[in-house]
């Protein structure tokens, strides 16, 4: 498969992976934290589909399209791992939705940043809390959900929050 194919199967099953979750938050009251804004283009798509919600932005810098830029109270910039506790600090336990789109295609690297980093999110986590990442996680208490129609397993991941206490 061509890059270009693979990077059009990547972007079809993020959009159809974060349409779905946005419709499964939709009772579920809190803010959004977005890990990797990038061009963005998904924070772009949050904004849309969720517009009444609070979207909170995560990058090591911003190289965004000037209308894809979160304001500065609602962006967190500099290393994530530094980061996420700053913003667990201001906005406790709140997130509905925590979408990770972070992968650098080192899966060694890759893998570590999200056995660093999940922990962290999990302190922000609303039980029943959604997590949509590009990378596997292996978190206690995060239960891995089916994936949308056409959207190939190992492509992106969704889990649930558990629910329960017990996961805290």
């Amino acid at each position: 498969m061509s890059r270009l194919d693979s990077f059009i199967r990547r972007m079809s099953a993020q959009r159809a992976c974060l349409d779905a979750v946005t419709r499964e938050i939709a009772t579920l009251p809190g803010i959004v934290l977005e890990l990797g804004l990038g061009n963005g283009r998904t924070f772009d798509h949050l904004r849309e589909r969720l517009p009444d919600r609070e979207i909170f932005v995560f990058d090591r810098r911003i190289a965004a399209h000037p209308d894809c830029i979160p304001d500065k109270a609602h962006m967190f910039l500099g290393d994530i791992r530094e980061q996420l506790p700053l913003a667990a600090a201001r906005l406790g336990r709140r997130a509905a939705l925590i979408h990770c789109d972070m992968g650098s295609g080192r899966a060694a690297e890759d893998d570590a940043l999200a056995t660093e980093i999940a922990p962290l999110l999990q302190a922000m986590a609303l039980p029943g809390c959604v997590v949509l990442s590009d990378q596997a996680f292996q978190q206690p208490g995060w239960h891995a959900e089916g994936l949308p129609d056409g959207v190939s397993p190992g492509r992106y991941f969704i889990y649930r929050v558990e629910s329960r206490g017990n996961a805290d």
